[in-house]
């Protein structure tokens, strides 16, 4: 018995020194920290003036990876797509702001830093001055965030779901600063968002929005790491504790102002993993099906209303280009120009944000919508523009000497004769843009339109899945694959020459 408790202690002895070489080794082999932040979340990730990124957890992972002799990888991410970003490999964590509730089960997590609430941001003039008056409110919170959560998520108050039953509209955004520009231009009554956030906001944009006294909910952040991993959220961790306990932690806090915030503690328990019930693939499959149909909804509408309007909308630009008054074409030729030299997603934004910020015009909430069709008529206008002015100059000097002989009026002419020809020449170009325009219409997701692209993101970001953006993919597939054959059989019926 003693020679085989000797072997046993022996073994165990062994094995904990081995580990712990092992861990030793991997910590020591670790030259660099990937640490993935939304860059538009200050005060814990955010670029500053200079063009750096920094923030308050920015600042606790330079401390780590100073401590552990690693060189710290600030990497911006898109916040919808964190988990394949964290899945791949790209990062080692997700370190901004990181809400544990409601995600125990998806990511291995260090103990709580910070404690967090949801809070409800109006401006100064509103009417509103507590969470009930809400209602009948379209109010914005950001896309999978803390605040979506606390008023749909299947963890959500009962009381916050009645509330945002109770709203006009909860619209997502896709960042903090997308929803102050929605909030002061008047498209949105109201916010949600974290409350070191929302202090931060307020304090560096003036005076003109306030937060209610009434929070929403509570919460908790941790640093999330890929399931598993426990290793290197250990190594994170214990680094995390010894600067608590040498007090550099609190400095960092006070420094970001977030010292009656953050909950730190060696008393805290990491929060321990639990198997996520295994949805069959066929029902999971459906599940995203049936939630992203309203979605395709939204960018069939984008699609038909933008060629409905841009397609007779483009000749008459063309025509104003080739027009003999001067400043007519000239003022044409800017305005393609400006077009087609400029982002359509910057496009979008000026023809939402435009009536506020340049005539001091209030938008409602359905201009939203209104704004997405008109970029795009205006953006693709001016591209069918030139094509129709490409198609019309192609058609032989002939016809238009034979029309003139023929005593052809210049509306005849162009009907009958120019029009026909300009239709044939200009149909494989214009097969190529619309196309393009249905890929394009998930640009719509810049004003915080949700189409099916901004939806397939967010249910790929709320379920932690890359299947919604792979069924996306399948539908846009699909779809130029009836807009080509459709566009094939006319530019066949077209060649009747041949």
């Amino acid at each position: 018995m003693k020679k085989r408790s000797l072997a046993a202690l022996l073994s165990t002895t062994a094995v904990l020194l081995f580990g712990s070489v092992s861990i030793l080794s991997a910590s020591a082999e670790r030259k660099t920290f990937t640490v993935g932040f939304d860059a538009e979340f200050p005060p814990y990730g955010y670029q500053n003036e200079a063009g750096d990124y920094v923030g308050f957890d920015l600042s606790l992972a330079q401390e780590v990876c100073d401590r552990q002799s690693w060189t710290l990888v600030k990497q911006p991410i898109d916040w919808d797509s964190k988990d394949m970003e964290l899945k791949t490999g790209a990062i080692d964590c997700i370190w901004n702001g990181f809400t544990i509730n409601g995600r125990e089960s998806d990511y291995t997590w260090s103990v709580p830093y910070v404690d967090n609430s949801q809070v409800v941001i109006v401006r100064k003039d509103s009417d509103i001055s507590e969470l009930n008056d809400l209602s009948g409110k379209v109010v914005a919170v950001q896309a999978d965030s803390s605040a979506l959560a606390a008023f749909t998520g299947e963890d959500a108050e009962e009381s916050n779901q009645q509330l945002a039953a109770s709203f006009a509209d909860l619209q997502q955004v896709g960042d903090y600063n997308s929803a102050f520009l929605n909030l002061e231009s008047g498209a949105v009554d109201a916010i949600c968002m974290d409350i070191g956030v929302a202090n931060y906001e307020i304090e560096k944009r003036g005076s003109q929005f306030v937060m209610l006294d009434e929070h929403v909910s509570s919460e908790q952040y941790g640093i999330g790491f890929l399931k598993g991993n426990t290793e290197l959220r250990d190594t994170v961790q214990e680094t995390l504790y010894e600067m608590l306990d040498d007090g550099s932690f609190a400095r960092i806090a006070d420094e970001w102002g977030l010292s009656d915030s953050v909950c730190l503690s060696r008393e805290s328990e990491a929060k321990t993993e639990t198997e996520a019930k295994e949805v069959p693939f066929g029902e999971k499959l459906g599940s995203i099906c049936i939630q992203l149909l309203k979605g395709v909804g939204a960018s069939l509408a984008i699609f038909f209303l933008t060629l409905l309007f841009a397609l007779p909308l483009g000749l008459l630009i063309a025509a104003g280009k080739m027009s003999r008054f001067k400043p007519l074409s000239w003022l044409v030729t800017v305005y393609i120009s400006i077009v087609r030299g400029t982002p359509l997603m910057l496009q979008l934004l000026v023809v939402f944000f435009g009536p506020y910020y340049i005539f001091g015009i209030q938008t409602s909430a359905a201009y939203r919508f209104y704004a997405v069709i008109i970029g795009f008529t205006l953006n693709y206008a001016a591209y069918f523009a030139e094509i129709y002015r490409s198609g019309i100059q192609a058609v032989p000097v002939g016809q238009h000497e034979a029309c003139e002989i023929l005593g052809y009026s210049r509306s005849q002419k162009f009907f009958k004769i120019i029009f026909p020809q300009m239709v044939k020449n200009i149909i494989p170009s214009i097969t190529n843009e619309v196309i393009t325009l249905v890929k394009d219409t998930s640009l719509a997701f810049a004003i915080s339109y949700t189409e099916m692209f901004t939806l397939a993101k967010q249910v790929a970001a709320a379920q932690a899945t890359i299947l919604p953006l792979f069924i996306a993919g399948v539908f846009y597939y699909i779809f130029n694959a009836v807009v080509a054959f459709v566009m094939d059989r006319i530019e066949k019926k077209l060649n009747y020459f041949r």
